[in-house]
């Protein structure tokens, strides 16, 4: 089977690096993939290594990869993609991943979808899926599978320049939906009440708010207490994870929404317990006081509040650690994730061929 995703966004963020991991499962089972965006934002990386990755802007080039045989297209977020397979007469089964967490980007990203005869929604979680059902006029079902991930990968593993103190860590882009700013407050409380921990943000080299958040990092004298990683390749992940986790430190996630959240189970696989808002998806990945905390929306005394359950008390973060991996293999492992995805695809190209 051949099948092609498309995203307009080849990023280093959650859906590419849930994509690597059903890619490398996908074709394990027979299943080859081809993905084709049209920015390239520093994730090419992630994704060279496991399938073939096309990054196009020219519409003739579009068309000429759209006629070659696919079994199936998956359309991630990409309205710009039912007018390229409307013109192009595409007529094998074509699913549709809606990702965006938040209603009106969802609802631009849908439009043109009446161009294409679609077959099958698929969403990251149950809220996504909540959400979804606004929009989707019962045109096609709406199946929820998780992001899985490689749990011999992302493990709990020993690692050397470990720093002394513990680490409060940001994993992700820098911009107005991962809520920088919130994480930046967050910091400064830290800085002013603890000598014993250190704030670090991993990532954010291609981030639109790269600019911004620089300037009020220095603003606000933060650089000695929050250090900066503006690239770390995703390969290198699971080393970051390993020194939060021997320094006794946590994952502490601003979002103000997300569809799922790949750095979470990642962080829970390393036995790094994770601190984040009670919205959106992430009360169905954290559970709270076993794999880490969560905190009220815009609380940040509640979210300094957090981090100290979590950092305070070694005995419980040994718990809490082992609790994160343990709850990771129970429910989000590729295997679980991708094989419901493996078994939905035979299922709906196997109808196609039949009629």
């Amino acid at each position: 089977m051949n099948i092609l995703v498309i995203w307009r966004l080849l990023t280093v963020g959650g859906v590419n690096a849930g994509w690597r991991n059903r890619a490398i499962y996908f074709k394990k089972h027979g299943i080859a993939m081809d993905f084709l965006y049209t920015k390239d934002l520093g994730g090419m990386h992630m994704m060279e290594d496991v399938a073939n990755v096309y990054v196009m802007k020219k519409k003739n080039d579009i068309y000429d990869l759209l006629q070659k045989r696919y079994d199936a297209i998956i359309v991630v977020d990409t309205s710009q993609a039912y007018d390229w397979l409307s013109d192009v007469g595409y007529r094998g089964p074509i699913i549709v991943e809606a990702r965006t967490p938040e209603l009106l980007k969802l609802k631009r990203n849908l439009q043109g979808i009446e161009k294409v005869t679609l077959r099958q929604f698929i969403v990251p979680s149950f809220y996504q899926k909540r959400l979804l059902s606004v929009l989707s006029d019962e045109r096609a079902p709406i199946t929820v599978i998780y992001n899985g991930l490689d749990a011999s990968f992302f493990r709990p593993m020993e690692c050397d320049d470990v720093p002394d103190k513990k680490i409060v860590a940001y994993v992700g882009r820098l911009d107005g939906r991962k809520n920088w700013r919130a994480f930046l407050r967050i910091a400064s409380l830290l800085q002013k009440e603890r000598d014993d921990v250190e704030c670090w943000i991993i990532g954010g080299q291609h981030s639109v708010d790269k600019e911004a958040f620089e300037t009020e990092w220095k603003e606000k004298q933060l650089t000695p207490f929050v250090k900066w990683f503006p690239v770390v390749p995703y390969q290198q992940m699971p080393n970051m994870y390993a020194k939060i986790r021997q320094s006794g430190g946590c994952l502490l996630a601003t979002t103000k929404v997300e569809s799922f959240g790949n750095t979470f189970i990642e962080a829970m696989a390393c036995g790094v317990p994770v601190v984040a808002p009670r919205v959106s998806a992430m009360p169905e990945i954290i559970v709270h006081g076993k794999t880490g905390y969560l905190f009220r929306e815009h609380h940040t005394r509640g979210a300094v509040r957090a981090i100290a359950e979590v950092l305070d008390d070694k005995q419980q973060y040994a718990h809490m650690s082992e609790a994160g991996r343990a709850h990771v293999l129970n429910r989000f492992t590729i295997e679980r994730c991708a094989q419901t995805y493996v078994d939905l695809l035979h299922n709906i190209v196997r109808d196609i061929h039949e009629v």
